[in-house]
């Protein structure tokens, strides 16, 4: 059950893989954060959204985040019933992407509403080229009802042992305006094109 991930309190093996964060980040794949006070200063209820490059993308977003963080991510991983075990202790809502998953969104809904912090890939795979371009509608339609400040992060590249991976945590993404015009197909879509327009800026100031 997708609603098994959102808890009130941190599983033994979500602190494990926080202490780990510390020496895989810092140390033998070292990531930078810019802009990290947009996470680390703010509790939840908070979206964040990126790019995804790597399995452990997921732990870059979360590291800096003081608020306990709640992952999206796709049904397949769960197949196995112990590796499933292990996602739902690590907050992780498995969504089926092929379908309209009610369940997985209303675990979402109440993982914001307990003020939580959702890590969300809105590609719903990993992308290397075109960041950010192909937005399942699922994530707007999420942000709009949530109503929770919409934080994204762009990673450069994928992480490598020893090699510095940066992590630009850019300004909120505004939608207020939208609310105003109703949740609808038109207004997700809005939202999407805006989180597309963030990530092509984000993309060229990376690369000056």
């Amino acid at each position: 059950m997708a609603n098994e991930a959102v808890t009130e309190k941190d599983s033994g093996i979500y602190r494990v893989a926080r202490v780990l964060a510390t020496v895989l980040f810092g140390v033998l794949m070292p990531v930078r954060y810019e802009g990290k006070e947009n996470l680390a200063g703010r509790e939840g209820p908070m979206v964040i959204i990126s790019n995804h490059i790597h399995a452990l993308d997921p732990l870059v977003l979360a590291y800096p985040v003081k608020s306990q963080c709640v992952f999206l991510g796709k049904k397949e991983l769960g197949k196995n019933a112990f590796f499933r075990r292990i996602l739902t202790s690590m907050h992780c809502i498995l969504v089926d992407r092929g379908a309209t998953d009610m369940e997985a969104m209303r675990a979402c809904m109440k993982a914001l509403k307990m003020k939580k912090v959702l890590v969300i890939f809105p590609e719903g795979t990993r992308h290397h080229e075109g960041q950010m371009e192909q937005i399942e509608n699922g994530t707007s339609l999420l942000v709009l009802r949530g109503k929770a400040p919409l934080i994204p992060v762009y990673l450069d590249r994928p992480l490598k042992f020893f090699r510095v991976c940066h992590a630009r945590v850019g300004d909120p993404i505004a939608y207020e305006d939208l609310l105003g015009k109703g949740i609808n197909v038109e207004t997700c879509e809005e939202l999407n094109q805006r989180m597309r327009e963030t990530y092509r800026r984000m993309i060229l100031e990376a690369k000056k």
